[in-house]
Parts: C-alpha cells; sequence; structure tokens
C-alpha cells in the first residue's frame, strides 16, 4: 500500500506533440505533476478491435505522488483523445532524495497563480 506522499510514475502516450505539450502544461500548472517528459516519437503496434494498428506517438513520463495519482488518471483521460488511452502508474521504490522531496513539494495540488 502507497503512503499519499510516495512518489509514483504515470506512464502515457499522445497522439501528437501540441497535444502532448498541452497534457504536460495542465498537469504542472494545476500542481498534479512535477514533471512531465516528452519523448520522441515512437512507433506503437498494438491491436485494436481485432486489428493490428500501428501508430506515431509521443511518450510521456509523469512524475507525482501517490496521492495525486487520481487526479493525474482523471485529468488524463479528460484530456486525452483515445477512446482508451494507455495509462499505467508505476511506484517508484528509490531515487536521489532531493529529487524526490522536490516531486513532493511540487505536485502538492496547488495550481500556479
Amino acid at each position: 500500500m502507497l503512503r499519499e506522499d510516495d512518489i509514483v510514475l504515470v506512464i502515457s502516450n499522445a497522439p501528437d506533440l501540441l497535444l502532448a505539450k498541452r497534457i504536460a502544461h495542465v498537469l504542472v500548472e494545476d500542481g498534479l505533476a512535477a514533471c512531465v517528459n516528452l519523448g520522441a516519437p515512437i512507433l506503437s503496434i498494438y491491436r485494436w478491435q481485432g486489428q493490428i494498428e500501428g501508430a506515431d506517438e509521443i511518450p510521456m513520463w509523469i512524475k507525482t505522488t501517490a496521492g495525486q495519482q487520481h487526479a493525474v488518471v482523471q485529468a488524463l483521460a479528460k484530456l486525452h483523445p483515445y477512446e482508451v488511452p494507455e495509462i499505467i502508474v508505476v511506484p517508484v521504490i528509490g531515487g536521489s532524495a532531493p529529487y524526490l522531496d522536490w516531486v513532493r513539494e511540487q505536485a502538492n495540488g496547488t495550481p500556479l497563480e
């Protein structure tokens, strides 16, 4: 069981860079995430409605706390155009203490003014 201030990594993707930037800005501005890394376009191959599909996507790695993960998942579901967007939450079991403390401070649910 995770504590509210435990760090988690939320993994998702977006269909294009413009939307990925919008999602990242909303999550950080609303205090739901400390940082969102946007990766280079990748090709995702997947099965959808009985067909093999392929699409270029922008990977997103969202650093937040366990206490904010539900709000992040809800925001992603709302902002994302996919019927079933990839949203995976992975617990962080360690790392640089100063960085993890910074994530806790930033992902406190307080929007920027």
